[in-house]
């Protein structure tokens, strides 16, 4: 069972850098977020260091849904030696704050499996799961 579980994550953990991070060069997908008016990304520091970011950006929902936007944190990170001291805090609290300014309500979150320190993050913060979305390979280039 053990061995069964780490060849999943190591599938998912391939697959991520081509399905969910940022495309490449990843200093142009960074200069293209910060000058895009539904996205924000905010660096986390301690002592004028950075240590971590955040981006998040509005995102629509289906047209029935009259227009309503949902505030989604894309990517978020944090040094671990940064962890547990506040700086995730800080972050999530500005990028909400900044989406609620322009009448953002609604937030999700994007966390890969089994990221357990980053789904108990936004469970504080009033997240809970909506949609967990399935994989299956039999591509050899993402195992």
């Amino acid at each position: 069972m053990y061995r069964m579980l780490e060849v999943e994550q190591a599938a998912l953990k391939a697959l991520w850098p081509v399905a969910d991070g940022l495309p490449e060069p990843i200093e142009l997908a960074f200069e293209n977020h910060l000058t895009e008016d539904d996205s924000l990304i905010v660096i986390g520091t301690i002592d004028d260091v950075p240590v971590g970011f955040m981006w998040m950006r509005a995102e629509s929902l289906l047209p029935q849904a009259e227009d309503a936007l949902v505030g989604s944190v894309r990517l978020v990170f944090v040094e671990t030696e940064a962890r547990g001291v506040g700086v995730g805090e800080a972050m999530i609290t500005a990028v909400m704050e900044d989406f609620r300014s322009r009448g953002i309500t609604l937030f999700d979150s994007h966390v890969s499996p089994g990221h357990r320190l980053a789904k108990n993050f936004f469970e504080s913060h009033g997240y809970s799961a909506r949609r967990i979305v399935m994989h299956h390979s039999e591509d050899t280039r993402w195992q």
